[in-house]
């Protein structure tokens, strides 16, 4: 990135590398949990049905979280907001870290859904920071940074476990938290606000904008299908792994989490996706990220009896999904530039909303027809996502426009 181009966007290149490192970090203690289920599971007594729900416990405050808290982007200096939900983001793993009981450990689990919402504050303020020509490079860049983020958090947490035991993980997550916010304190420039409207208005603005912007609907529509996709393999995985349900895998923590870096070719293209779209190619995009996520349903299936395919499966699905995401928030960036933290709001609700009802039910259908059923799951939710991009093909061709990029 050239001096000018740095001056010019607000953002040179350290900078976004920066802002990638932190997305990634704060997202990862979404994630954490999800290879050590069946190890928790059986800290605190309860089956895979009931195990299967801390994923979803935490997805459940997450939408609190992106539905309620996110809008603050748009309201108030986002340095201060950023690093003082770090510093509540570390007292929640901390929590969890040294949980006595089951309720204690899903509290404190609900209150890191909550709080992980910073993700999604930092994406949108580097999307305002970059100037128009590049603003899906830069989404890109920081978006992966937030996707290694989703993987090494499940390769850590798997190699700490399998060394330190389960509970080190949230104690390194806390540490790692309070770490990053003392440093954006001092590294992160401040970020003013971009709307002076009340909270309760910007609130009610995030329903204004779903109900006047068609594409901002249809990018909703989509991600909660990725989203529901990238839920079911995640949630079923580690029981498949550990053997539960009578498969052939039986592999302990620290390999089962080195499962995460199979989906490394998903944050990898991140950046290519966010150039296609940056050239207009969105909709070409959408079109080939969407057959991606159902193709990989086919391979996931196979990959219950062969590793190898499992894990040919696991790249396509998170290629898939995640050159899906950066399709959808390219599109929903460009609708009002002075609102993409609400627009953020609208989008990342719907997306884990479809992440929340398809990892409620991952667990116990695993547990009640293993690993077929659960495939299956997952390529209805992935057809689903076709045919809702093919619909709104057909209707845009219909009135004589072009698929929204």
């Amino acid at each position: 990135m050239s001096a000018a181009t740095e001056q010019r966007t607000g953002l040179g290149r350290g900078l976004v590398l920066m802002l990638a490192v932190a997305t990634g970090a704060c997202v990862a203690n979404m994630y954490y949990a999800q290879p050590l289920l069946h190890t928790i599971g059986r800290a605190f007594h309860i089956g895979t049905a009931t195990s299967g729900l801390l994923v979803t416990v935490s997805q459940i405050g997450y939408v609190f979280g992106l539905a309620l808290l996110v809008p603050l982007g748009d309201l108030v200096e986002r340095r201060a907001l950023i690093t003082n939900t770090m510093l509540a983001l570390a007292a929640a793993q901390l929590v969890e870290c040294l949980a006595p009981s089951l309720w204690i450990f899903e509290v404190a689990l609900l209150i890191v859904g909550m709080t992980t919402f910073v993700a999604q504050v930092i994406v949108p303020m580097s999307s305002h920071l970059a100037a128009e020509h590049e603003r899906g490079k830069v989404v890109g860049t920081v978006m992966s940074g937030l996707l290694l983020g989703v993987l090494a958090s499940r390769t850590l947490s798997g190699i700490v476990a399998g060394a330190f035991g389960w509970r080190a993980v949230f104690g390194m997550a806390a540490a790692l938290m309070l770490v990053g916010a003392v440093l954006l304190r001092r590294l992160l420039p401040r970020v003013q606000p971009t709307s002076d409207l009340p909270y309760g208005a910007a609130l009610l603005s995030v329903l204004q904008l779903v109900r006047e912007e068609p594409v901002l609907r249809l990018r909703m529509a989509l991600g909660a299908c990725s989203m529901g996709c990238f839920s079911i393999l995640w949630t079923a995985l580690a029981f498949l792994l550990s053997g539960v349900h009578g498969s052939g895998y039986h592999y302990g923590n620290t390999v089962i989490g080195l499962f995460g870096l199979a989906g490394i070719a998903g944050a990898s293209a991140a950046q290519v996706a966010g150039r296609l779209a940056d050239r207009g190619h969105g909709g070409l995009l959408t079109t080939g990220t969407l057959t991606l996520l159902l193709a990989s349903w086919a391979l996931l299936y196979l990959g219950g009896h062969s590793v190898l395919v499992l894990i040919v499966g696991i790249m396509v699905l998170d290629l898939g999904a995640q050159g899906t995401q950066i399709s959808n928030q390219t599109a929903i960036y460009r609708l009002h530039p002075d609102a993409r933290s609400r627009l953020t709001t609208a989008y990342m609700v719907a997306y884990f909303l479809g992440g929340t009802v398809c990892s409620s039910v991952t667990g116990a259908l695993y547990g009640a027809d293993g690993w077929g059923a659960v495939c299956l799951l997952g390529a209805g939710t992935a057809t689903l996502s076709v045919l809702i991009w093919l619909l709104s093909a057909i209707r845009l061709r219909q009135t004589g426009r072009s698929m929204p990029a």
